[in-house]
């Protein structure tokens, strides 16, 4: 096959919308060989990988993101069922959920304003303007809730989206240390602190690495987290002076 024919492959390739839906599965596919080559360490987690990766591949090739989500809007519709489908294992322990109720509850609010106040503290002490300081506040809940506060509260919300993606990595990457280094050893705990304090990224390392009950406990702190969150975060950053 020639040079011109390989042109004429790409443009028709490129027209197509499963294109993008192909690259990401491909990429995706490779993140996790390369994570599980190199010992499966959190530095390199699969997700963050990919999204380097899909980066460099749009740049490379001159594809604007608005034309790569059009094939890829499939996996994110699948986002939804996903979160759904966390409700699964959540029901299988739901016992053990109810004895803890209470602490899970103060935990996760401790967490919350924990998280809040020293983000807004920390942000507002460095001089940072009030668009990204309301862009850090809801860093630490799932992207879409993450995105929704932000406009609400007058953050920008892609940038919000990508502190919690960062939020994310930085969360899944130093928590087995952190663990190792309070000899946190349940894995209903562990879970739970990793939904909490890492979202998305740390319910699917909490299932890959942990176990279901882990899982299961990472799936319910990021949805009380972002329940939470929507309702508490406008109250604090007003108590910042930052609110409308």
């Amino acid at each position: 096959m020639n040079v011109a024919e390989l042109d004429q492959l790409w443009v028709y390739l490129s027209g197509s919308p499963l294109l993008s839906l192909l690259a990401t599965l491909v990429v995706f596919a490779l993140a996790v060989r390369i994570n599980s080559a190199m010992g499966g360490t959190p530095l390199l987690h699969p997700v963050t990988l990919s999204i380097a990766i899909l980066i460099g591949l749009l740049m490379l090739v001159d594809m604007d993101y608005a034309t790569y989500f059009e094939g890829a809007q499939f996996i994110h519709f699948l986002l939804g069922p996903a979160t759904v489908a966390l409700a699964i294992p959540l029901y299988d322990h739901r016992e053990r959920v109810r004895r803890l109720l209470v602490p899970l509850l103060i935990a996760c609010m401790t967490g919350i304003v924990t998280a809040v106040a020293s983000t807004l503290g920390l942000a507002m002490a460095l001089g940072a303007r009030t668009e990204t300081v309301l862009s850090l506040a809801p860093r630490s809940v799932t992207s879409p809730i993450a995105m929704g506060i932000a406009e609400q509260i007058g953050g920008i919300p892609s940038l919000a989206a990508g502190l919690v993606l960062l939020t994310g990595s930085i969360g899944c990457a130093l928590s087995p240390w952190v663990f190792r280094l309070l000899r946190v050893t349940d894995p209903a705990v562990q879970g739970f602190t990793l939904g909490l304090a890492a979202h998305g990224f740390g319910t699917a390392q909490a299932f890959a690495r942990i176990g279901v009950v882990a899982g299961a406990f990472s799936g319910l702190a990021m949805g009380l987290a972002g329940l939470l969150t929507a309702f508490l975060l406008p109250l604090l950053t007003r108590l910042f002076g930052l609110g409308g």
